[in-house]
């Protein structure tokens, strides 16, 4: 069985992550979408919520695992037993930084590879930034994210 992991913060989970994940289900058994807890970061979803929505917005798709990690995603992805790392781009600037930290994931576990997915033209602008600030100023967010996110920023107004 292989396995890969597909790290993220995840605050919330867009249509443009949602879209990486099943092309991602389509090159492995087992995708673990791992829900990184970023104490540098302020979320706007506590981790609970953000896995909550995860399971919610991908129990459609088989072989999808939601599981919060903290720490070096090469250890994470070594404690799975996954081959590699599914990784989205939106361009030039994000395939700079992502093979980076692939050489960086890489020298801490040999044996973990990179996948680079680069975003659809359909979900490449969206972020989890964007879907915040559209709800923030009352804006329709059905095209950026699933509808369970939105349902949860209603509920936390």
């Amino acid at each position: 069985m292989n396995t890969v992991v597909f790290p993220g913060s995840f605050d919330p989970v867009t249509n443009g992550h949602l879209d990486l994940i099943t092309r991602a289900s389509c090159l492995a058994d087992r995708v673990i979408v791992a829900v990184a807890i970023n104490s540098s970061k302020k979320p706007w979803f506590d981790l609970q919520t953000r896995c909550d929505l995860l399971s919610e917005a991908t129990k459609h798709l088989n072989g999808v695992e939601i599981v919060p990690f903290n720490g070096l995603l090469a250890e994470f992805a070594k404690t799975h037993q996954a081959q590699a790392l599914i990784r989205g781009i939106r361009g030039g600037t994000d395939a700079d930084y992502e093979i980076q930290l692939s050489q960086v994931n890489h020298t801490l576990n040999p044996e973990l590879e990179t996948i680079l997915l680069p975003a659809h033209a359909r979900t490449a602008f969206i972020s989890s930034t964007i879907v915040k600030e559209v709800f923030k100023h009352q804006g329709d967010i059905s095209l950026l994210a699933p509808a369970c996110v939105q349902q949860a920023f209603i509920e936390q107004q």
